[in-house]
């Protein structure tokens, strides 16, 4: 049996020692939902926010196989350990597709704000900087490229309670973007998206720049988790530090 906790702060123990803010943000029942095999004193746990579900506690089958209303249909499993590891092999097959992931240590007093600042100057010519509002949300939405700087958050109304990004225009329209992907009690989880034809000029760097500036402002934590090694290497040049690899699933429906 599944059962998405109520009270989801009943998994804590299970999910203990694992820095991962989206996780907190739904132990925090902030965003996200926690599913386990017991409603009062659960063994296994599995955290679902967004593309992320993640195993902890003792392996479950009916978890590993169980896609709540709120998975997308291609999902990033991360397995607290090797056993959820196979278990997950052995459920999907050739469907799960092992990646690697790169966590960023979280420093809150790492930031040089002189650095971040002159890195939102640093924009190219005849682009702008705007802090995302209504109007840059609805546009975000409607774009496959940007609808995760905001896809997390079902309304604007939750997204200005809730959220905080910067997006660049170009010609009044939004061509990259930092966003929240997920908001925890003190800060948020990053999200930074590009228009494949505006890549590799600064964009990117310059819009986490003045997210992370925003977040020192508001006196939250802008925290950092990459996809792969480009991501390491933008999140090192705003001033973060890497911690370690870890492995995951790439679960896709077919």
């Amino acid at each position: 049996m599944v059962i998405k906790l109520d009270i989801p702060q009943k998994a804590n123990p299970l999910f203990a020692h694992w820095g991962e803010t989206i996780i907190w943000s739904c132990l925090q029942g902030i965003m996200g939902e926690i599913f386990a095999d017991n409603g009062e004193h659960p063994v296994s746990a599995m955290a679902v926010l967004g593309d992320f579900c993640f195993l902890a506690g003792i392996p479950n089958r009916e978890l590993v196989l169980y896609r709540p209303d709120c998975c997308h249909d291609e999902v990033i499993m991360v397995p607290q350990n090797d056993s959820w590891s196979g278990l997950i092999e052995s459920c999907y097959g050739t469907r799960a597709e092992r990646i690697t992931r790169h966590a960023i240590k979280k420093e809150p007093d790492v930031f040089d704000k002189s650095r971040l600042r002159r890195a939102v100057s640093s924009l190219p010519p005849g682009f702008t900087i705007r802090m995302m509002d209504e109007d840059l949300y609805d546009q975000c939405r409607l774009n496959a490229w940007s609808r995760d700087l905001v896809s997390q958050y079902p309304d604007y109304g939750m997204y200005e309670r809730l959220g905080l990004g910067v997006v660049a225009l170009k010609d009044d329209q939004p061509v990259s973007g930092a966003s929240s992907y997920a908001t925890y009690r003190e800060g948020i989880e990053i999200e930074i998206d590009t228009r494949e034809e505006y890549r590799r000029m600064g964009l990117a760097y310059a819009c986490g720049a003045g997210l992370i500036l925003e977040c020192l402002e508001r006196n939250i934590y802008p925290s950092w988790d990459a996809h792969n090694l480009e991501s390491v290497a933008l999140a090192e040049k705003l001033g973060y530090h890497y911690d370690h690899p870890y492995p995951a699933f790439l679960i896709h429906p077919y």
